[in-house]
């Protein structure tokens, strides 16, 4: 049987080693150009070959967004980019617009991903993207599983990909124009301000300075606001579909979330596969120590309304541990290199969470400094130290403690 790729995000190249490190089978990031995540860190032309190379040298593979909504000007670089990404040897790209998907077809033989933005609901839509020659269609986060299966039934010889972790918009496939009008800032051009996030009261006109609830806070609510995707409880139902494609949504996200959501679903998958599938409480667990929103099967169930889809409390975000130190290399029998993320004091209880093995708990010992080569018993962010512990680290480990 065909295993389902398991595809993560990667914001920058320090993202990128570690998803690979935690699971994944493909990432997906943005070069500089032509992407929607216009405000994360992105690769240069430089770094884009440098990632290439590492991940292929993984046996993995490298998908490049080209999937922002172009007006006529930003045309005119993007037959040299693609030439680029094809020169450079990139798995494929995503696209979203119909003048891109020309451009790419034009100028290289590159694979082509239809984008989520492109708003695929139904197989018909599949099967022109098919015989226009696209490789892929991300399907439309607004699916249930019944329709994704009858997407497959239909449309046998074509791959297809979904969203199973990570935020929703609001809008239907992200297509929104409230930053836009709120803050000049085009969301289909990559630079979304996310207005719906931000706290909004009802005012009725004729009386000015009262306040209403929307729903239940006496302060205002997130109106707009969408909990997060989460599929861990339900993934086996997801790979019974035969999906070429699975994919975790987060370019902006930090290392500790890519680390622990790839961890997760890369067990749960290779569970899958085992043929002896047994959901696994835990996983949920681990799931709800990263930054999150609170969790939502989705459309996956034909879920509709604000109960499944919106959440009512003004502390939106959730979490139980947060990253103090990532492992950046060994130096010595039991000695080790890590760069501090967080505050962290010798005595404090943390936890190795690593790419396989179980996650082992100990006391944070002594470290020193290795800016001043001193003796410290407490680091702060953007510093590295040198420790020694009986427990054994590997490179990119993370280090975690609970809040």
């Amino acid at each position: 049987m065909k295993k389902t790729e398991l595809l993560l995000p990667a914001g920058n190249m320090e993202k990128l080693k570690v998803v690979l490190h935690y699971g994944a089978d493909a990432v997906y990031l943005g070069g500089n150009l032509f992407n929607l995540r216009a405000l994360a860190d992105n690769f240069s032309k430089e770094k884009l070959e440098e990632a290439v190379k590492y991940t292929h040298s993984l046996g993995k593979k490298v998908y490049v967004t080209l999937n922002i909504i172009p007006h006529n000007k930003e045309l005119e670089l993007m037959p040299e980019y693609v030439k680029f990404l094809e020169k450079i040897k990139v798995d494929g790209v995503i696209v979203a617009d119909l003048g891109v998907f020309r451009i790419v077809k034009q100028n290289t033989n590159l694979n082509i991903s239809i984008s989520t933005q492109a708003n695929n609901t139904n197989w018909q839509s599949v099967q022109m993207w098919k015989e226009l020659g696209a490789k892929r269609v991300i399907l439309a986060r607004e699916l249930s599983l019944q329709e994704i299966k009858e997407i497959r039934e239909k449309v046998p010889d074509i791959e297809l990909e979904a969203f199973i972790h990570g935020a929703m918009c609001m809008a239907i496939s992200g297509r929104c124009l409230l930053s836009n009008y709120m803050t000049g800032r085009d969301a289909n051009r990559g630079t979304c301000a996310q207005p719906c996030r931000w706290n909004y009261s009802l005012m009725e006109e004729k009386r000015p300075g009262e306040f209403f609830p929307v729903f239940e806070d006496e302060n205002g609510t997130h109106i707009f606001n969408s909990k997060d995707l989460c599929a861990i409880n339900f993934i086996n139902e997801v790979l019974d579909i035969g999906l070429d494609s699975v994919k975790i949504e987060g370019r902006m996200k930090g290392i500790y979330y890519a680390a622990v959501v790839g961890k997760v679903y890369r067990e749960a998958i290779d569970n899958y596969y085992s043929g002896n599938h047994r959901y696994n409480p835990k996983w949920l667990e681990e799931l709800e120590t990263t930054s999150h929103r609170k969790f939502t099967s989705g459309f996956y169930y034909g879920g509709k309304g604000e109960g499944m889809q919106n959440y009512d409390e003004r502390n939106s975000y959730s979490q139980s541990h947060i990253l103090v130190a990532k492992v950046l290399e060994k130096v010595g029998e039991n000695e080790y290199i890590l760069g501090i993320r967080n505050k962290l004091k010798s005595g404090e209880k943390v936890e190795v969470l690593n790419a396989k093995n179980k996650i082992v708990e100990f006391e944070f010992p002594e470290m020193i400094d290795q800016k001043n080569q001193e003796i410290i018993n407490e680091a702060n962010p953007n510093t590295t130290v040198e420790i020694k512990i009986e427990t054994n680290l590997e490179s990119l480990d993370l280090i975690r403690k609970r809040k």
